[in-house]
């Protein structure tokens, strides 16, 4: 999932619960301009903020690791 997509999802969660950015930045205990910059896909935002973000929306964080088809 690319950051973009990652960032909708954020934005769409955020919506969904009716919580501002600023709100969100706060909870999380991040930036406004990160969470402008992650629903955007303009960041590239590490797993720690993601996982704040996520603890705050009620969101699950997958990772998953494949190897590369040959």
């Amino acid at each position: 999932m690319s950051d973009c997509c990652i960032g909708k999802t954020i934005k769409k969660r955020r919506k969904d619960l009716r919580i501002t950015q600023p709100d969100l930045s706060e909870l999380a205990g991040i930036s406004v301009n990160t969470v402008y910059k992650i629903e955007t896909g303009e960041a590239n935002p590490t797993l720690d903020v993601i996982r704040k973000i996520a603890d705050v929306l009620g969101l699950q964080l997958v990772m998953e690791i494949k190897e590369p088809k040959p």
